[in-house]
């Protein structure tokens, strides 16, 4: 495993960063091709053993059951001090006023609430999880900023929004002396670019790590184009993110897979890594080969040559993932 500076912060981070929205109930939340806890710590265990210290859950995940098994499995298998545990507020954890939001009640009830699941005291990476139009900015970030004073936050980061978005809450941030975001965790693959546009080289201008999430475009990647799964046969947001043109750059990762004779998941998860925002794909694992092709990745160098066939056949997308 290879380790980076997570944006231009010292804190160092692996090159894959697990993320945990496959943990969880399946009876609980709105995922119900989860895995329960038996099922779960095996490969939160191999993923320790591989050397990936950084792992990604969030609240909202199978109903916070994916902060609880995530929590008692590194508990187990790894040492706090050298996990980084990031986890996200922003969707609704219960009904009614205030269950939802980056309001000033809604953080400080939630981190409380992920502290408690995790069975830490801090959370290394706080993120939300979206982008929240109906609470003024300088809310969020006088509360987010109270939680790392506070010491329950070490870092805090953001997820997919508009760039004017992500802009308009760090020069907010930054005018009242709060601490600002450190990364952003965005859509981004080889199925969809559209960041290129505008986010990803803000976050090259002021130092933000990104940490793509739907790295394999949720798996789309590593199959034949039209292969229907478990999970993708039930997965309505997902529908919504990629579009038919898109298999000529799944075809292209299959020829180079084959010719370099290794899995369609290594190349796809390579090409993210070969990119300079890119601190650490954000990779799920059902199964114990994904953590190998994760971990494999990392040291799989594409040519010039190789990179620009993946890249040729892109078409723009309508934005999606926000």
């Amino acid at each position: 495993m290879q380790y980076v500076k997570l944006g231009s912060t010292g804190l160092d981070v692996s090159r894959v960063c697990l993320g945990c929205m496959t943990y969880g109930l399946p009876d609980r939340g709105v995922h119900e091709w989860t895995l329960d806890e038996e099922a779960s710590r095996p490969l939160l265990r191999q993923a320790v053993e591989a050397g990936i210290t950084f792992f990604d859950t969030a609240n909202v995940y199978s109903d916070g059951t994916s902060e609880e098994i995530v929590g008692r499995a590194l508990r187990d298998f790894a040492r706090r001090d050298e996990i980084v545990l990031a986890t996200k507020v922003h969707g609704r954890m219960r009904p009614g006023p205030n269950g939802a939001g980056l309001s000033r009640k809604a953080i400080m009830t939630e981190i409380d609430h992920s502290l408690r699941r995790l069975g830490t005291d801090y959370v290394d990476l706080y993120q939300i999880h979206r982008f929240d139009p109906h609470t003024p900015v300088e809310e969020t970030m006088e509360a987010l900023h109270d939680l790392v004073k506070a010491g329950k936050v070490r870092y805090l980061g953001a997820s997919s929004m508009y760039a004017w978005q992500f802009s308009k809450m760090q020069y907010t941030a930054e005018r009242h002396g709060w601490t600002t975001f450190v990364s952003m965790q965005n859509h981004y693959n080889l199925l969809y670019r559209e960041e290129e546009r505008e986010m990803l080289p803000l976050c090259a201008d002021q130092g933000v790590g990104v940490l793509p999430w739907s790295p394999l475009a949720r798996g789309r990647l590593t199959r034949d184009w039209g292969t229907v799964t478990d999970r993708s046969s039930r997965d309505d947001f997902g529908s919504t993110l990629y579009q038919e043109g898109d298999h000529a750059i799944v075809d292209a990762v299959t020829r180079i897979a084959a010719d370099r004779g290794v899995p369609r998941a290594r190349v796809a998860l390579a090409w993210l890594l070969h990119q300079d925002t890119v601190a650490a794909p954000v990779v799920g694992a059902a199964r114990p080969h994904h953590i190998e092709d994760a971990v494999a990745a990392v040291g799989l160098e594409l040519t010039g040559q190789e990179i620009e066939e993946l890249e040729r056949p892109y078409t723009p997308h309508p934005v999606a993932g926000h």
